[in-house]
This record gives structure tokens, C-alpha cells and sequence, in this order.
């Protein structure tokens, strides 16, 4: 038996990024660095520089995620298709002020000044144990530093969280995971799901700026292209070069935005549904009088997600228009061509006609042509038959042999007509029958 020679790597897939276990209370911190174009694939330069500064062994070249325990703090790194993010585990957290020092201050400043890429997402989450002061909703908004916050129990009850989904004074979002009675597993799950709401959010939301430039470029063409399509109506056939170099350039112009968008929409439809997903997983349970985040995120987030989406149907609507423009175009010159074959072969039709006229008329000189020939020929038999005895009267019989000579070389000649029509029209209907 011959396994396959990736068999085990693909099988160890499916433990390859275990979520951490998470023991309340811990602060959580995670950064979403979008890969500049051109970077060198496998981990970054400065992870690896992290690691060989805290004595642990640097991710290796093709491997696409890391945890390791730098001692005050654990982080994990993962590379995923556009972006890399690093999420850093931090124990204990003051209840009365969870954020005040985040697990991300415990990285050295001097690697966050260096890390590679541009930040699109930063979550702040504080996990903490029950308490009764979190059942005010006014304390868990001063915690969050937030006036007004959004959130729900999680997982059937057994966990509460909240955040206002606004940037702090260092540019990150906040959560507050309040445990009820969630093992660490269920925890980290619940952790990493709220991180990847925001992050695949911001990852989402990248696609709503290109959304907006193409639904500009495609207001102007479509202007010009009903302004096209009602020129065709009256428009001259010397005027149809120009009507099509028009609608070329219309369709390069479609065939350039959809270019330039189609990855990015695609993406966006992509992270819109990892984004509904967590929400779904979540499993919410309604809070009295606040809003439960996957509500609050169908609220804002859904319409910016829906205006892409309307923007991607708006250019295949556009392209599929420029396409049967061109296409009646392509008939309209179609047709000109037609007729413009009909009147040629009217000409040539005509040309013929003169031509069998003329021939016609040739025709007949060369009877009287070939006759007065083959009279002079049988004068020269007639006079050599009175030479050798004959009694012939040379003149008489020339003038008699007029008659039978110019009947034949016109029967001849026909004849020859004939044989030459039957085989073009044989040959015409071979051509039709192939």
C-alpha cells in the first residue's frame, strides 16, 4: 500500500490552530496586519526575531502559524490569505478597570515599531469572572470607556459580552466577556470568535471604498451608454465606425472595473459570511433594553455589505448591456452588409445582362463572319471541281451554299452555348448540394 505523501500533513490539519484556553480573569489583545504587495512569503522577520530574542524556536520557513510562551505573556501568530495576525495572552485584569493595561503593552515597543504590514484590525478583550456589578449596564460602559454599548449572553447564557464597536484612544475596538460558567475551552472559543467578528469585519469593509469609486465610473457608463444605444436608432451606416469605436471603449472600460473590483467584491462576499457565521455561533440571548451585536452589526454593517453586493449585480447588469449593444450593433452592420452584397450582385446581374447582349451581338457577326469564310473555302472546292471536269457554274453554287452554310455554323454554335450552360448549372448545383 503507497500512502500519500501528504496524507499526514493534511489529516494534522484539522488540529493545526487549537484554539487557546482562556482562565478569567486575562486580557486579550489581537493586531490584523494586511501583507503589503510583494512581501516575502513565510513568517515575518521581526516574529522571528522575537523568538530568537526570548530563547524559543522561530516559526520555520513555510509554516503558517505559531504560539509559543514568551513568559509574561503567550502569543499566537497566524498567516491567512491577505493578512497576518497576532493574538497575545496576557493573565490577570483589574475588574474595576480592565483595559488600563492591555495585553498588548507586554510586547517590547521596540517590536511594535518594527511588525511587518499595515494594522486593519486591533481588538482589546477583557475575560472576567462573574460579578454583580456587571448586572448595571452603567458599570460595563465605564469599563469600556463607552456611553452606549451593545451586547448580549452568548453562548445559550452561559457568558456575557459587550463593546460600542468604536476605537479607543490607541485605535482598538473593545470587548468585555463576562464568564458565568463557560470551561476554558468554551472560553477561548467565544474570545476568538469575537476577534474575528471585528477583524472579518474591517476585512469586509475594505471592499466598501472600491464599491463607491465603481459606482461612480459606472454612473458615467451607463450615461454613455444610453446616450450609444439611442444614437443606433437614427444613425447614419457612415456613422456606425464611430458608434462602434464607442462601444469597444465602453467595453474595455467595464472589462478594466470588473477587473480592478472582481477579487476585492469577492472577498468581501467571502468575509461577509465568515462575519454572519461567528454571529450565528454565538448563539445570543437578548439583553433588556440593549442591543445584541449581530443586531447592531445588521444595522450598520449590513448596508455597507448590501451596497457592494448591489455594486457587483450593477457592473455584470452594465457589462451584459454593453454586450447586446454590441451585439445589435454587430447585427445593425450585419444587415448593412447584406444589402450592401444585394446591391453588388444586382450590379453584377446587370453586367451580365450587357454582357450576354453584347455576346449576343457578336455572336451573330461571327455567324456572318465564319459564313464568309466557309464560302470563300466551298468557292475554292466549286472552282477546283470545274477544273477537273465538272459542270458546275461557281458563282451559282457559291451563292447556294450560302444558305446550308450559315444555318450550320448557327446550329454549331448554339449547340456549343448550350453544352457550356448545362455544365455551369451542373457545377452551380453541386456547389448548393454541398
Amino acid at each position: 500500500m503507497i500512502e500519500h505523501p501528504q496524507r499526514l500533513s493534511l489529516h494534522n490539519e484539522i488540529h493545526a490552530r487549537p484554539r487557546q484556553p482562556v482562565t478569567p480573569p486575562v486580557r486579550v489583545s489581537h493586531l490584523a496586519l494586511l501583507r503589503r504587495p510583494g512581501s516575502v512569503a513565510g513568517p515575518a522577520p521581526s516574529l522571528v526575531q522575537l523568538c530568537v530574542e526570548h530563547a524559543l524556536p522561530p516559526p520555520a520557513p513555510g509554516q503558517d502559524h505559531l504560539f509559543g510562551d514568551f513568559g509574561r505573556f503567550q502569543l499566537k501568530w497566524e498567516r491567512h490569505g491577505e493578512f497576518d495576525d497576532y493574538t497575545i495572552y496576557a493573565p490577570g485584569c483589574t475588574p474595576q478597570r480592565p483595559f488600563d493595561l492591555p495585553a498588548s503593552q507586554e510586547l517590547p515597543a521596540s517590536w511594535r515599531e518594527r511588525v511587518e504590514g499595515e494594522l486593519i484590525a486591533a481588538v482589546h478583550v477583557a475575560v472576567v469572572g462573574p460579578d454583580p456589578r456587571w448586572d448595571d449596564v452603567a458599570e460595563v460602559a465605564q469599563a469600556l470607556g463607552a456611553v452606549d454599548v451593545v451586547g448580549s449572553r452568548i453562548g445559550e447564557g452561559a457568558a456575557c459580552a459587550f463593546s460600542d464597536f468604536r476605537l479607543d484612544a490607541g485605535g482598538f475596538s473593545r470587548f468585555l466577556l463576562i464568564n458565568q460558567s463557560m470551561r476554558p475551552n468554551q472560553l477561548g472559543r467565544e474570545v476568538q470568535r469575537l476577534i474575528e467578528i471585528e477583524v472579518y469585519r474591517m476585512m469586509a469593509m475594505i471592499g466598501f471604498a472600491p464599491a463607491r469609486q465603481a459606482a461612480r465610473d459606472l454612473g458615467d457608463i451607463e450615461r454613455r451608454l444610453g446616450t450609444l444605444v439611442s444614437s443606433l436608432q437614427t444613425a447614419q451606416a457612415d456613422q456606425e465606425p464611430a458608434i462602434l469605436n464607442e462601444v469597444t471603449q465602453l467595453a474595455a472600460a467595464v472589462e478594466r472595473l470588473a477587473g480592478d473590483t472582481g477579487f476585492r467584491f469577492a472577498a468581501t462576499r467571502a468575509y461577509h459570511a465568515l462575519v454572519r457565521k461567528r454571529g450565528e455561533e454565538l448563539r445570543e440571548v437578548r439583553l433588556s433594553g440593549i442591543l445584541p451585536i449581530t443586531a447592531f452589526l445588521d444595522r450598520r454593517f449590513g448596508p455597507a455589505m448590501a451596497y457592494c453586493e448591489s455594486v457587483a449585480r450593477r457592473l455584470d447588469a452594465t457589462a451584459d448591456r454593453v454586450a447586446r449593444a454590441s451585439g445589435l450593433l454587430r447585427t445593425r452592420v450585419e444587415i448593412e452588409q447584406e444589402q450592401q452584397n444585394q446591391k453588388l450582385l444586382a450590379a453584377m446581374n446587370r453586367r451580365a445582362h450587357l454582357q450576354l447582349r453584347l455576346q449576343q451581338t457578336v455572336e451573330g457577326l461571327s455567324v456572318a463572319a465564319i459564313t464568309y469564310y466557309a464560302t470563300g473555302i466551298a468557292s475554292y472546292l466549286f472552282k477546283a471541281a470545274k477544273g477537273l471536269g465538272w459542270t458546275i457554274d461557281v458563282d451559282l453554287a457559291t451563292g447556294l451554299s450560302v444558305i446550308p452554310i450559315a444555318l450550320t455554323v448557327a446550329w454549331g454554335l448554339r449547340r456549343v452555348h448550350h453544352g457550356i450552360r448545362r455544365r455551369l448549372d451542373e457545377g452551380g448545383a453541386t456547389v448548393e448540394a454541398d
